[in-house]
């Protein structure tokens, strides 16, 4: 007996022994991982307000900000970069002991240190450098239609309401002015980002950039295709039905493909705007309501899901509408949610004027500003305050912005009346022609041109040839006249400029919003997806809270299956359009399609 415990006692000090190490260990690891979520927050911090101020109050002849902006991405760019905390990720993902958590956060520094390794040298402030130019040239640029100045909001106004087509080729052709500004800037920013992750190991930047999905390019080519070739079929319908109809509307000849200036988008992104119809024509409403009102009662929406009240500061130091007519400085038009400390300073960049397409562009801001408060707390590290995946942001955004423009939604909230008439087919149509338009656009154009330019090295005097072939293979869309390499047309879309390689976020974004509205409709309302009304539902916002809260801790591809039941896919997309495909069928008989039946 006294031997057993003899034995029992040496094997229990040697237990111990072999254990210390151990935790030494994971004390450095957690040690590592405290001090650089600090550092992170602290420097990100910085570099988001100097972005902000670059965003929203751009003064011409004025290079202080611009300069003070690129010296805090300059000083975030070596911390992300820097060779002990790439050497110590490396070393610390080895070890065996590693919590999952732990394992995340250390892949994520490694992935946020490939845009800014210390290994590329002068490379990643010439690249910092160069996006700043890019940025001013982009939002500083002057846009005039006959000598006079005009905003982004007036042309998309022109493109929206007139039927006047010289009106509209003037609009659309001044839209695109600022492109040939751009050209050699975005020509230098692809070697500068190139060059920049090359020095870890990537091949390319948009290869990169993939790598944020748990993919590899070729995988990410394959969804987007998938993703196009399950909605052609309908895209299709309503490219035909979108020639016919604008044809009678502007009395001209049926053209084999769209010209540009004739859709009310300047990239021809989204069509919403082609239907009439009562019951949803919300701008006289939101007119009388105001723009403060859509910001306050989209916050309504959120809180009546049981989300809490946005921060004061929201308010505070938000840029929420344009800036005024007489004001001695410009800003960014492009709508966008900031998530400045990775904490409680959220911000949203818009310019909302009371009308429908605001309404639904200020529902989906905030969907990303919420999405920014739920994760911020003690379970989620600072380096993983992100979307499960960026598309995950997207989605969520866009998921309350659909539910915005349900019947029994807009009736409850006294946007509609319940004696409207409202034609259910147009409205499943003006859906259509946003949410299914993007998908060629997004997965396609956008996607294919940035591979191009980023993996296949796309010569700069091919640009715009090659942005117009895509335009015409996944959209059918031309331009109203022939244009010359001395344009760059990709260049006038922001994402092309400062949020690169990533456009394919928001096809995936489309596909998973409806994936998760079919879930919410289904199983949580127990009503028809085509008229819900998320309103005052505890149980709708548990469940969003439950695909935000987590932010990056978890692998998204299982958390969609776990919360889902199944993968990624567009059948939701495409039985929600069923009946419109049905529709389109007998509408487009007897006419010409263009398009390839088949890609």
């Amino acid at each position: 007996m006294k031997n057993l415990l003899a034995i029992l006692l040496v094997a229990i000090v040697f237990v111990a022994c072999n254990q210390e190490p151990k935790k030494e260990k994971e004390l450095t690891v957690q040690e590592f991982l405290i001090n650089y979520n600090k550092e992170y927050q602290k420097l990100y911090y910085a570099a988001s307000e100097a972005q902000w101020k670059l965003n929203t109050y751009i003064v011409e002849d004025d290079t202080t900000t611009a300069q003070l902006s690129k010296d805090a991405e300059e000083a975030l760019a070596n911390f992300l970069g820097s060779k002990e905390n790439i050497e110590k990720s490396k070393q610390y993902l080895n070890e065996p002991e590693l919590t999952e958590i732990q394992r995340r956060q250390l892949e994520t520094i490694l992935y946020n240190a490939g845009n800014n390794p210390e290994t590329a040298g002068e490379l990643v402030k010439e690249r910092i450098a160069a996006e700043t130019k890019q940025t001013e040239m982009l939002f500083g640029f002057q846009t005039t239609i006959n000598g006079e100045k005009v905003s982004g909001n007036d042309i998309n106004k022109i493109l929206k309401e007139s039927t006047d087509l010289e009106e509209r080729l003037q609009a659309w052709n001044a839209s695109k002015e600022v492109g040939k500004t751009l050209k050699d800037g975005l020509h230098e920013l692809k070697r500068l980002r190139n060059g920049t992750v090359q020095a870890l190991g990537y091949q390319n930047y948009f290869d990169y950039q993939v790598s944020a999905y748990g993919m590899d390019r070729g995988e990410l080519m394959q969804t987007c295709m998938d993703m196009i070739v399950e909605m052609w079929p309908l895209y299709r319908e309503l490219h035909t039905w979108a020639r016919y109809t604008l044809a009678k509307k502007y009395n001209q000849e049926v053209p084999e493909m769209l010209p540009a200036h004739w859709l009310p988008n300047k990239w021809g992104q989204e069509w919403g705007a082609l239907v009439e119809f009562e019951g949803a024509d919300l701008d006289a409403k939101l007119e009388e309501k105001g723009a403060e009102w859509i910001v306050k009662e989209g916050e309504n929406f959120y809180k009546s899901l049981g989300f809490e009240s946005l921060p004061q500061t929201f308010y505070t130091k938000s840029s929420l509408y344009p800036a005024p007519k007489d004001a001695n400085y410009s800003k960014n038009s492009h709508a966008s949610a900031w998530h400045l400390d990775l904490d409680q300073d959220v911000r949203s960049l818009m310019s909302v004027v009371p009308n429908t397409e605001w309404w639904g562009t200020t529902l989906h801001e905030l969907g990303h500003i919420y999405y920014f408060l739920e994760y911020s707390h003690s379970d989620v590290p600072i380096v993983l305050r992100e979307g499960a995946n960026r598309a995950y942001h997207e989605a969520m955004g866009s998921l309350i912005g659909l539910a915005a423009m349900q019947e029994p939604f807009l009736i409850d909230r006294g946007l509609m009346q319940a004696n409207e008439k409202s034609d259910a087919m147009k409205k499943l149509m003006a859906e259509a022609l946003d949410f299914v338009v993007l998908i060629p656009w997004s997965a396609g154009v956008m996607t294919e041109f940035e591979n191009d330019l980023y993996v296949e090295d796309l010569a700069i005097d091919s640009f715009n040839e090659r942005w117009w072939a895509l335009k015409r293979k996944y959209q059918g869309i031309v331009p109203p006249e022939p244009r010359g390499e001395d344009y760059c047309d990709a260049a006038t879309k922001t994402h092309i400029n400062n949020d690169a390689a990533q456009y394919y976020d928001y096809a995936m974004s489309n596909i998973l919003l409806f994936q998760f509205h079919n879930h919410i409709a289904k199983n949580i309302l127990k009503q028809d997806p085509h008229a819900t009304n998320y309103f005052g539902n505890k149980e709708v916002g548990e469940f969003l809270k439950g695909l935000m809260k987590t932010g990056a801790t978890v692998d998204w591809r299982e958390d969609l299956v776990e919360k889902l039941g199944e993968p990624m896919n567009a059948s939701a997309m495409a039985a929600y359009f069923a009946p419109l495909l049905d529709y389109l069928k007998k509408e487009n008989k007897g006419r010409e399609y263009t398009l390839e039946e088949q890609l």
